[in-house]
């Protein structure tokens, strides 16, 4: 038996255009999904895992295949039932499986013969049992499983290509952001693997950079705090001899004992969601843990960077609270705060998501004719009617933002400042530049695009 995973691309997402800039190629990920998945497939099955973010097969020419598993996020959907559509032309089984896939299950039933909900961990081994008899059924709802029972990553399957490892050692994030479909699909309880299990798979990652793909891998409680110092702990001993890079909340700074576990167990940068710059935009968001005991942003990101870690900060723009000139403003917020790099993103309405519910409701998605629509929810392009912004506006207020934090003076700066300081300045100077050049990619976008004025509202390719 022969089985197809397949990773769709964007083609609207130049980060994964490597051939593009090499820069790039430290913003890609491998689909760690997809090779979980393969772990589950009995021995019997031949598997071959295809990222079109690296190469888009001709799957035409190649050997036909008895199942095709394929995985998306929204941005992906469209390409995924195109994918999905050519091999059921073919006469081959299609299944879909995501958090798209699980928030839109009657539109992916469209493309595909069968989908996957929720975590794949619980249901996969009667999927590929069910596929092999010819019986698949429409739809399998997959429970939240314990994280004992998640194998190891079949990380062979997947070579070159990459400057990154991917591992994931927690699921769930207690903070059930409006924006974030992250408590939807994997729950609002943090579960994590066992320690030896993450130090188990880590040992079998060939890349020496690796991301840890948590939503939130210290969490947010003291218990959550003690087993990250314990799995820090024990990577130290396991001397693993990589650098990793991670997300979390800006809590991790105020554990000196946890910074240093951290920094000993080869962690380089961690990515946090600052959201706004303002306490009502994080009041809007449901993110006011941010603010909790009186916490100073600035010394908190320079108590981390202290250990030698780079800080990378996210903020979200087009808020309700944001008002003309917000894209100056998080720039200079991100400055002030001293972070390494800036991920600024538009307030994009994600399926199942509260701010979907919300907008929905309001009549204020604009980008809606679906499924073709789902490849601008990149979150680096406007799919809403926003408050105070009209879509040319609020895209200027990105450009701006973008052009003052990433100006060449400014790059220059923090990666000169970062050499000079000893602080990842390898990691530093490819997040730095990346980031950079995805945003002038991204801004040559926006001229593919326009609005259409009545009707739908929506922004179309030109």
């Amino acid at each position: 038996m022969r089985l197809y995973l397949i990773n769709p691309f964007n083609p609207l997402v130049s980060l994964a255009d490597t051939k593009r800039s090499r820069w790039n190629r430290y913003r890609v990920w491998k689909p760690l999904g997809l090779l979980v998945v393969a772990a589950l497939t009995p021995p019997d099955w031949d598997i071959t895992v295809f990222d079109e973010n690296l190469s888009v097969p001709d799957y035409d020419a190649l050997p036909r295949p008895d199942l095709v598993g394929v995985t998306a996020f929204t941005s992906q959907a469209n390409r995924a039932y195109e994918v999905a559509d050519a091999f059921r032309r073919r006469g081959v089984s299609v299944v879909i499986g995501g958090i798209h896939a699980t928030m839109c299950c009657d539109e992916a039933l469209e493309h595909v013969d069968s989908v996957v909900a929720g975590e794949a961990e619980s249901i996969w081994p009667t999927v590929v049992d069910d596929a092999r008899l010819g019986r698949l059924q429409r739809v399998y709802a997959g429970q939240h499983v314990d994280m004992a029972e998640v194998p190891p990553a079949r990380h062979d399957l997947l070579k070159g290509g990459y400057a990154f490892g991917s591992i994931q050692t927690t699921r769930g994030c207690p903070l059930n952001c409006s924006f974030c479909s992250v408590s939807a699909f994997n729950g609002n309880d943090y579960r994590h693997r066992p320690i030896d299990d993450v130090i188990g798979e880590m040992r079998t990652i060939r890349e020496k950079l690796v991301l840890l793909v948590d939503d939130n891998l210290i969490g947010t409680s003291p218990a959550h705090i003690e087993r990250a110092k314990d799995l820090f702990r024990a990577m130290i001993q396991a001397r693993l001899g990589k650098a990793w890079i991670a997300q979390a909340t800006i809590n991790m700074g105020d554990d000196e004992e946890l910074l240093a576990l951290a920094a000993r167990a080869g962690c380089g940068g961690v990515f946090i969601g600052f959201e706004s710059p303002t306490a009502e935009g994080l009041a809007e968001v449901g993110k006011k843990f941010n603010l909790r005991k009186g916490r100073d942003l600035r010394q908190s990101v320079q108590r981390i960077q202290r250990h030698k870690i780079l800080v990378a900060g996210s903020f979200i723009m087009g808020l309700d609270t944001d008002q003309p000139g917000i894209g100056n403003k998080i720039a200079s917020t991100a400055k002030t705060y001293g972070v390494d790099m800036l991920n600024a993103l538009f307030l994009t309405p994600l399926p199942g998501t509260r701010l979907w519910d919300q907008m929905k409701s309001q009549n204020r998605i604009a980008a809606n004719d679906f499924p073709g629509d789902w490849q601008y929810y990149t979150l680096g392009f406007p799919t809403a009617h926003y408050k105070h912004f009209s879509w040319s506006g609020i895209l200027e207020e990105m450009i701006a933002c973008n052009g003052r934090f990433y100006s060449r003076w400014q790059t220059m700066r923090r990666i000169v400042g970062n050499f000079l300081r000893r602080r990842r300045p390898l990691i530093s100077l490819a997040s730095n530049l990346s980031y950079r050049n995805n945003a002038r990619l991204t801004q040559r976008n926006y001229g593919m695009l326009d609005v259409l004025q009545g009707g739908r509202g929506a922004i179309r390719g030109g």
